[in-house]
């Protein structure tokens, strides 16, 4: 007999998701988590933006389960009154150069289903936003924005409802195979430490998956995590009020971000970015650069002409759990059952980044199926 039937290592908005769905249905769910609760890391410092799966290669895992979870969150926002706007988004093309991007942009979008994004030209674009400028813009009224610790505080009541446990404050620091199932050694705050053994694990550690996976023999270096910080400046009153949409630039061509962007939130505020620095090393560096607003502020202004520097101030930091080293073309989510290299009922999550969110309960539902 083992002690959990399913443990999930990791109370990020991906392994929040994963216990309340899979709890549903199993009994003794185990969610493992060092921080002393949910959503502390990448879950919580983030755009918010609910993503409709636009930018995504055809047939990868980013577009399929963007796209699914797009609509999932919706309808669980709606449910559990969540709070949330489908704002729409403009993406915006400020010089002739650009205008072919966006055609590149809505045929990736229709491949990945897709199908309500519209152009927009200046008349139109003026119409939905008189303060920006742009020669042309695609609009897309399913993306929108989410207040992820209401989202991610539903989804862990739903969890612990249906009879799963939240362990906080508790790290993993050994994962041994048995004959059958897996042995996890914890090692809590007080510097005590126990083992238990379970049936399943769901390795979802964002930032540190890389590095779970290795406790049981799976190092591999495509799957090497390298941290990415996303820094954002917040648009100061009464600037931050004459913005209604998310407005987005056309994004770079490697995927590394989607470009420093407008995201607006519930309570009218605005903020700038993220930008995309690959750290030297894997560091909980959450520090804002004070000389990159600079950079954000270049960035910007083709298509914010009414923003001045003095209108910027720092707001917070985040960092994405990369495979996708510096310089790569864009890498997909690894969601994988483990028996070919061995490891029987052990799944692997790893560089579930961006868009994640959106992704959350689209992951969970592929995950149970894995199980069945």
């Amino acid at each position: 007999m083992f002690d959990s039937k399913i443990t999930i290592i990791g109370a990020g908005v991906v392994g929040l998701s994963i216990a309340a769905k899979l709890s549903e249905n199993y009994h003794s769910v185990f969610v493992i988590e060092r921080n002393k609760l949910f959503g502390q890391e990448t879950s919580s410092r983030n755009s918010e933006v609910i993503h409709a799966g636009i930018y995504y290669p055809k047939n990868s895992l980013r577009a399929k389960l963007c796209v699914e979870g797009n609509k999932l969150l919706y309808q669980f926002c709606e449910q559990y009154e969540i709070p949330h706007k489908k704002c729409g988004k403009l993406i915006v093309a400020t010089s002739k150069e650009e205008i072919p991007i966006l055609d590149e942009i809505k045929q990736k979008a229709t491949d990945n289903g897709v199908d309500d994004l519209i152009f927009l030209n200046q008349e139109e674009i003026a119409n939905l936003e008189p303060d920006i400028f742009a020669l042309k813009a695609l609009f897309s009224p399913s993306t929108g924005i989410i207040e992820s610790h209401s989202y991610m505080k539903k989804l862990e009541t739903l969890a612990v409802n249906n009879g799963a446990e939240m362990v906080y404050g508790t790290a993993v620091k050994a994962i041994k195979k048995l004959e059958q199932g897996y042995e996890i050694s914890l090692l809590e705050p007080d510097g005590t430490s126990y083992s238990f053994t379970s049936e399943y694990i769901i390795n979802s550690a964002g930032l540190e998956s890389d590095l779970v996976a290795e406790m049981i023999g799976i190092k591999i270096e495509e799957l090497r995590i390298q941290f990415c910080k996303g820094q954002y400046f917040s648009i100061n009153p009464p600037k931050n009020r004459l913005l209604n949409h998310l407005v987005y630039p056309v994004p770079d061509p490697n995927l590394i971000a989607l470009g420093i962007h407008v995201t607006i939130d519930l309570g009218g505020g605005a903020k700038l970015g993220p930008d995309a620095v690959y750290l030297d090393e894997n560091l909980y560096d959450y520090t804002v650069d004070l000389t990159r607003k600079e950079v954000f502020y270049n960035s910007v202004k083709r298509f914010l002409p009414f923003l001045e520097l003095e209108d910027l101030s720092p707001e917070m930091a985040g960092l994405r759990p990369k495979i996708q080293k510096k310089g790569e073309t864009s890498k997909d989510f690894y969601i994988q059952e483990e028996s070919e290299k061995g490891y029987p009922g052990f799944i692997n999550l790893i560089g579930i980044e961006s868009p994640g969110l959106t992704a959350s309960l689209a992951i969970a539902e592929m995950i149970e199926s894995i199980l069945k």
